[in-house]
């Protein structure tokens, strides 16, 4: 089983659940690593210097039992600034860059994305599809990242509203497009399963065709819950781990305090997990 998770939030953001109790369910599942992620985006932030002061509580306080992490997932149109000394950084696209006197986060729901689609976009989804995926090709330009936080997010609600085809030339051209690139620059995706593994999603982030290609791009995963809730920590994990191998990953990506404190990335082999 794989015993980490780097995409964790908690009552400091949009969490159920402390970090502590966060904590706690890691150290019952036997975890090694357990990285918090808080957001910092513009509907969704948290306070920085509480943040930071927990997490390190934490770390010192469990020292010994479990390796914690003090990350951040930070919107690519958000300033990086605003969240000095995180350990890492999850580089996430949850808005279209225009401006609107509502949401404009891909993810609010599916009336906000249909306005959006309608009032920004002429109702032409492929359009709106194609401005996402050019606006998450900068993501590690903009936040130099670690990795890369729920890729093709625009889909979250397409499973009910069916509104574009995921295998038109029309919307894979552009996610193919921005994938390839990022790969490129060294900077590592997630496979997410927090959708999948709440029941309101059908596919993990990046959906199986996706993840296949990232694979023959020769991109790097990790593995994430994007966990809201403590009984999530280790959600859909095994079938993450099967659809990675069955997409040709032989590996998965971790993150960890060396002796000497600070982070770094080691590998484990999908087969053992």
């Amino acid at each position: 089983m794989l015993r980490a998770n780097y995409h964790t939030h908690t009552t400091f953001c949009d969490g159920t659940n402390t970090a502590e109790q966060m904590v706690q369910r890691a150290l019952d599942l036997q975890f090694d690593h357990l990285g918090f992620s808080g957001h910092m985006d513009e509907e969704i932030y948290m306070d920085w210097d509480a943040y930071v002061t927990e997490i390190t509580r934490l770390r010192e306080a469990y020292a010994g039992r479990l390796d914690i992490l003090c990350g951040v997932e930070l919107d690519t149109l958000y300033d990086p600034a605003s969240c000095p000394g995180a350990e890492y950084l999850i580089g996430s696209t949850h808005y279209v860059d225009v401006d609107v006197p509502f949401p404009r986060a891909i993810d609010y729901s599916e009336e906000v994305s249909q306005r959006l689609c309608d009032e920004c976009f002429g109702g032409d989804w492929y359009a709106m599809c194609r401005a996402y995926y050019e606006l998450e090709a900068q993501v590690y330009d903009r936040l130099n990242c670690t990795f890369v936080g729920h890729f093709d997010l625009i889909t979250r609600f397409n499973d009910q509203m069916h509104a574009f085809d995921e295998q038109d030339p029309r919307y894979t051209g552009p996610a193919l497009e921005a994938m390839e690139h990022l790969v490129s620059q060294g900077v590592a995706f997630e496979i997410n399963c927090g959708a999948h593994n709440r029941g309101r999603k059908a596919e993990l982030y990046p959906r199986r065709s996706l993840l296949a290609a990232l694979h023959d791009f020769g991109g790097e995963i990790f593995i994430n819950s994007d966990a809201h809730q403590t009984e999530c920590l280790n959600g859909s994990f095994d079938v993450a781990v099967e659809r990675a191998m069955a997409c040709g990953f032989t590996h998965v990506n971790v993150l960890a305090h060396s002796p000497a404190g600070s982070v770094e990335v080691h590998q484990l082999a999908l087969d053992m997990l």
